[in-house]
């Protein structure tokens, strides 16, 4: 249902994060190398035929330049979710956030924060959620436990245990 592609291996411990999440919402992925740069052809086919293999969200990763989010989205008619990596080579991530962020108009891709893999996957279980009740619940349940866990902190600090 989902594809998790990144730009190098090296981004892996980042992206890791959003499979580890859909995995706690039992939703099935796909993880793979897809360079925009060093291999662009790839990148084409996989862009343009996820929705025919039945990908229904596509997270992408990328350090650096991060053209792989906003190339992926200008050759898919699927919702697209970029994660800003900060990789070796960048400028404190900021590179990679704003290549992704900075879309043009016609070609959108959900930004998440730098290094911000969970809430990729987050999103792309809500974006699924939407079409998918079992989805959905598995959602308000995960938002029920962190506002469990906010309130479990309040009466910690009023009542602390000793």
């Amino acid at each position: 249902m989902v594809s998790i592609i990144m730009g190098s291996d090296s981004d892996m411990k980042i992206m890791r994060e959003a499979a580890d999440i859909l995995t706690q919402f039992d939703i099935t992925y796909e993880i793979s190398i897809v360079s925009a740069h060093r291999t662009p052809d790839r990148m084409f086919a996989y862009a343009k035929g996820a929705h025919e293999r039945g990908i229904k969200v596509i997270i992408a990763g990328a350090g650096g330049a991060a053209h792989l989010p906003g190339m992926v989205a200008s050759l898919s008619p699927l919702p697209v979710i970029g994660v800003p990596v900060r990789s070796s080579n960048s400028i404190d991530g900021w590179d990679s956030i704003l290549s992704i962020l900075q879309m043009p108009n016609g070609i959108p891709v959900a930004t998440v924060a730098l290094n911000g893999a969970k809430n990729a996957g987050i999103l792309a279980a809500s974006i699924l959620g939407t079409s998918d009740p079992a989805i959905l619940q598995k959602i308000l349940i995960y938002k029920e436990e962190l506002r469990q866990a906010v309130m479990d902190k309040v009466e910690n600090l009023v009542h602390p245990q000793k």
